[in-house]
């Protein structure tokens, strides 16, 4: 028997790290970053500060969104010589709007180790202060960037009876919760969380125009990195009804709005010349 053959494949931890006050880490987390032989990690110049922070010192290998399906070969090799490897992104929870489903995809595939070590997630740290309903929620992620695309989304989701989860950039936070007082109506009520755990962590509460007009207020409000919770749709529309509104932005596309606006009354059984009217209006917001 060759010592190859006799070798264990070593392990890949998915590794939580915090996301802002560095007391965060747990015990485990720090354990095993110390124990193992090499941590994977989306920025090395981030994670070198946490190491220094810790005392340790590592190789470190990235892998981040543009090349993560490329590490998986080299990751499994490591691996089944014996080594032992640790992933953190730059804060949080690794594969939580971060790279790494490719890679644990992969690994679990080939049949090797894969252990989460728990830790901070900005996803439950914002919603267990956050006053909303926790017993279900539903975690979207960053919307699209583009107007139109992210109108799209949030109108797919205005109907959603569950509390709903967004994380947000500082320079389309008020483009984003002006687009979502909009589609979500100005009675939704919501919170938005900015800079958790950090010095200047502030919550937000109200309804959305009234949490928009709170950082409007103030520029220095508008920076850091921010979870956006919106409570449910308590009414929420049967999807057997028609959604004449996105209805409209389809055929719009397609037609003349004097045809869409035919077709519309044809499914609806609504009055033809005031959808005519709303289709102008819609194809001029466009």
């Amino acid at each position: 028997m060759t010592s190859d053959s006799r070798t264990q494949a070593g392990t890949l931890y998915i590794v939580a790290t915090p996301i802002g006050n560095l007391s965060d880490l747990t015990v485990r987390a720090q354990q095993v970053l110390a124990s193992v032989d090499v941590i994977a990690c989306e920025d090395t110049r981030h994670t070198s500060k946490l190491l220094q922070h810790l005392g340790l010192h590592k190789p470190l290998l990235s892998v981040h969104e543009h090349n993560e399906r490329d590490r998986i070969e080299q990751v499994a090799q490591l691996l089944r010589k014996g080594q032992s490897m640790a992933l953190v992104s730059d804060a949080g929870t690794p594969l939580i709007s971060d790279p790494g489903y490719p890679l644990v995809q992969g690994l679990r595939q080939l049949g090797l180790p894969v252990t989460p070590i728990p830790g901070v997630s900005a996803i439950i740290t914002a919603l267990s202060a956050a006053g909303l309903p926790t017993d279900r929620f539903t975690f979207e992620g960053f919307l699209p960037h583009k107007a139109g695309s992210k109108r799209e989304k949030l109108e797919a989701q205005a109907q959603e009876p569950r509390t709903l989860v967004y994380y947000e950039a500082k320079h389309r936070i008020l483009e984003t919760l002006q687009m979502m007082a909009e589609v979500f109506g100005a009675e939704r009520p919501a919170c938005v969380a900015r800079e958790l755990t950090k010095t200047f962590e502030t919550f937000y509460h109200g309804t959305l125009p009234e949490i928009l007009a709170q950082i409007s207020a103030d520029d220095d409000q508008q920076k850091g990195e921010f979870v956006v919770m919106i409570a449910g749709n308590p009414n929420p529309v049967p999807s057997s009804e028609v959604d004449s509104g996105k209805l409209f932005r389809l055929l719009l596309a397609e037609l003349p709005p004097k045809k869409a606006a035919a077709v519309i009354a044809e499914l609806t059984g609504e009055n033809k010349k005031e959808l005519y009217q709303k289709a102008l209006e819609i194809q001029g917001k466009a």
